[in-house]
């Protein structure tokens, strides 16, 4: 009997170990390639100045001198610069000779159809790949750069992971077939009547005599079936397939019994103001937070509480300060809080903005700890909380906690809830223990914090750094294998929660063509039709490096002369927290800049940076980023930085360049955009110029991955991978709830009725 099961799990195993040699070596080939090629790419960019240089001054000296750095790398085995024509210039002395100018050139690579053709070839066993890529001067091949790498690594390589991969199946072959024969000779058929005794109590089928004790337990079982079937409707919520907003609302509905969520977060995502003209107008404020969470409000529904900030908010809503948006759809509502001048002073411009914000980035700002700003920052947390408690429906609903403005609310809503489940999210960096330290009520906002079931972050680096904090200054039990904090017999998971956007983004649906967009967008900064423009879009804020990204723009026209009178920079920028002298002066510091890089090279009508200081609703944002040839995100330090993901999902036409700083949560994501050190101006510049000669075809490549990556993580699995953890946090909740329950009325069972004899006195 054994062998009828053996032998067809052997069979099984045999073809997957040959199907995932087949796959691994295919794999680790491709890979090795595109290492190669980028590698030439690389080592050309890295070397074309240098060659056109001297090439234009002749000196043959110097440009072998050039080729020599080139080939000391290990993988490179000679290199040579030949002419337009394929004539010898310039070469290192290990250069075979099939790989000579005169050799490639009768191999016709000079009449290929595109520079950079690629050549393998296997002389003596050995595995070699000479590519050729041409040296341009102002957009004209001067040069073709020949670099011939050594590829026996690869080979060997491959021989090693083979190996690896039969011995592993060998393994997994005998243990997994060990395994199944010790499970069926041993346990089959006491597990089976076992579970059947189980699923069967409290149904009235009895498999053999009942106990006391089954019988006890029987209506617990009955809802432990009922709990294992609620669970089993779970399985659809980490299965594979894009993320929707019907799935997200399937998940609300399916899991968390179709309750509304509660969000709370300072910022509203409408805001009515009253117009010069008098009539009210809707506006949507410059915020990644909402962003983020407003499609999943329109998906969830629910209610948003937030700060009424806006001239007309008060008069729109009704008599208990909620008005039902987006208007015309009316999915959701807000809830308004509203605060006092002294109020919000103290909680928002002070103790968040001039406190936690330059706490948690590191962009060397001091941070600013008042005493009576930390005394408002409670009183409107605890206000904040009651307007939560008063928008729940039932003893344990859902509540999304959203940023740093509410650290101490989590901790306050579990008072009167506890048995709500609370989500918080911190959308900006948290910082190391010992930088934390320094805000003197460092122990008050962790404990507040861990009022929260979960607690999101948007990288695991920020869940360690919070889990140091707490492990250094309070007493809690850290569970580091499953990322948890145990406080007063409660747990708070800690998770990482990359955020995402909207997708697809419903304003790619109405948004004009990409084509009509530049026109209308050039037209607009008085732009000539072979222009070439970059756009940042950002609140004025001291953690967006707007400074260095002018100086970039700066030394990118010092650099490459080229891009003088071609390329113009707009920076669209939202007034942001004016009331805080930092971000005053900020404005000031990038005025007197753009006017100091305009003075120095602006020709005619041809500015090269443009400040935009306004509010931009979405739509004129959209169009901007449709119309660039590239965006820069040059944040100093940032939680994520969602612009960067706004750029995709608004170049549906897969053209564009995206440069990112290697300091947000999105530069972990986006790998494919070309990264860099904001504060490393030569790095900056050097690739806003390679953004801007970088080839359609490569554009494209590198936009539909990340356009990919995008679609796949959107803010749709962002949010139902929360409501899923809270799903399962609040189920076993309710079966630790009614285990208690049980348990209490054995208790009360086993105490003697009144007028009864005690146990010790029937004895």
């Amino acid at each position: 009997m054994a062998y009828r099961i053996l032998l067809p799990l052997l069979g099984i195993l045999a073809a997957l170990a040959w199907g995932a040699t087949w796959f691994v070596n295919g794999t680790t080939r491709s890979w090795f390639e595109r290492d190669v090629q980028l590698r030439t790419r690389l080592v050309a960019a890295g070397a074309r100045e240098a060659l056109a240089t001297y090439f234009r001054a002749g000196d043959r000296q110097k440009l072998a001198a050039v080729l020599d750095e080139i080939a000391r790398d290990d993988r490179i085995m000679a290199a040579a610069l030949c002419t337009p024509s394929m004539k010898p210039l310039a070469r290192t002395s290990a250069l075979p000779s099939r790989y000579a100018c005169d050799a490639l050139a009768k191999r016709g690579v000079v009449d290929a159809p595109k520079a950079g053709l690629d050549l393998f070839e296997e002389p003596d066993g050995g595995l070699v790949h000479a590519a050729v890529v041409p040296i341009l001067d102002d957009d004209r091949i001067v040069a073709q750069l020949v670099v011939v790498h050594d590829l026996s690594f690869v080979a060997r390589r491959e021989a090693a992971m083979r190996r690896f991969t039969v011995g592993a199946f060998a393994v997994v072959a005998l243990l997994a077939s060990i395994a199944t024969l010790l499970v069926r000779r041993f346990t089959w058929h006491r597990w089976t009547e076992e579970i059947l005794r189980v699923l069967t109590l409290g149904r009235g089928v009895v498999w053999g005599p009942r106990t006391r004790q089954e019988k006890r337990f029987g209506p617990l079982l009955s809802d432990l079936r009922a709990m294992m079937t609620e669970l089993a409707s779970d399985q659809g919520v980490s299965a594979g397939g894009k993320w929707t907003p019907e799935r997200l609302h399937g998940v609300l509905t399916d899991s968390l019994d179709g309750d509304r969520v509660v969000i709370l977060a300072n910022r509203e995502p409408y805001v009515h103001d009253r117009g010069p003209d008098g009539a009210v107008h809707v506006q949507h404020p410059a915020s990644g937070l909402v962003t983020a969470l407003e499609p999943v409000m329109r998906a969830c529904s629910g209610v948003w509480v937030a700060h009424g900030s806006g001239s007309a908010d008060r008069e729109v809503v009704d008599r208990r300060d909620r008005v039902l948006v987006p208007p015309g759809e009316e999915s959701y509502a807000i809830r308004r809080v509203w605060l006092s001048e002294s109020e919000e002073r103290g909680y928002y411009y002070g103790f968040s903005n001039e406190g936690l914000w330059p706490l948690c980035h590191l962009v060397y700002t001091r941070p600013v700890f008042r005493v009576e700003d930390w005394r408002q920052y409670q009183s409107v947390n605890r206000r904040f909380a009651d307007a939560v408690c008063e928008e729940v429906e039932g003893p344990d609903p859902v509540v999304l906690v959203q940023d740093y403005h509410f650290a101490l609310a989590p901790r306050m809503i579990r008072e009167r809830l506890p048995r709500a489940t609370i989500i918080s999210f911190w959308h900006i960096p948290w910082p190391n223990a010992e930088r934390f330290g320094v805000c003197p009520w460092h122990r008050e906002v962790l404990d507040g914090m861990l009022g929260s079931s979960i607690l999101g972050f948007h990288t695991q680096q920020h869940c360690n750094n919070f889990l140091e904090a707490v492990d250094r200054f309070l007493e809690a039990r850290i569970d580091r294998e499953r990322n948890a904090v145990v406080l007063g017999g409660r747990e708070s998971l800690v998770r990482p929660y990359p955020i995402s956007i909207e997708w697809p983004d419903r304003r790619a649906a109405t948004a004009p063509p990409v084509p009509r967009c530049r026109r209308e967008v050039f037209a607009e900064l008085g732009l000539g039709p072979d222009a070439l423009l970059g756009v940042g879009v950002d609140r004025l804020d001291y953690t967006k490096g707007i400074e260095d990204r002018l100086l970039a723009v700066e030394r990118l026209l010092e650099r490459f002369p080229r891009f003088r009178g071609r390329f113009t920079f707009a920076q669209l920028a939202a007034p942001s927290r004016t009331l805080i002298p930092e971000y005053r002066a900020l404005s000031e510091r990038v005025d007197a800049l753009a006017s100091r890089i305009n003075g120095r090279f602006a020709e005619g009508a041809w500015k090269p940076v443009v400040v935009l200081r306004a509010h931009h609703e979405p739509p004129a944002v959209f169009r901007y980023l449709r119309a660039a040839d590239l965006c820069y995100v040059s944040s100093l330090h940032d939680g994520m930085n969602l612009v960067a993901k706004e750029f995709l999902a608004a170049r549906d036409d897969e053209r564009g360049v995206l440069v990112l700083s290697r300091f947000t949560g999105a530069s972990r994501e986006l790998t494919e955009a070309l990264l860099v050190n904001p504060y490393d101006l030569e790095e900056a510049s050097a690739a806003l110029a390679t953004a801007l000669a970088m080839p359609p075809a490569e554009q494209a490549e590198r936009m539909r991955a990340m356009r990919a990556h995008v679609g796949e993580f959107n803010v749709y699995r962002w949010a139902g991978r929360m409501l899923a953890d809270a799903a399962r946090l609040r189920k076993r909740d309710r079966l630790t709830n009614r285990l208690s329950i049980a348990g209490a009325s054995e208790d009360d069972e086993a105490l003697p009725r009144a007028g009864s004899p005690s146990p010790c006195a029937r004895r």
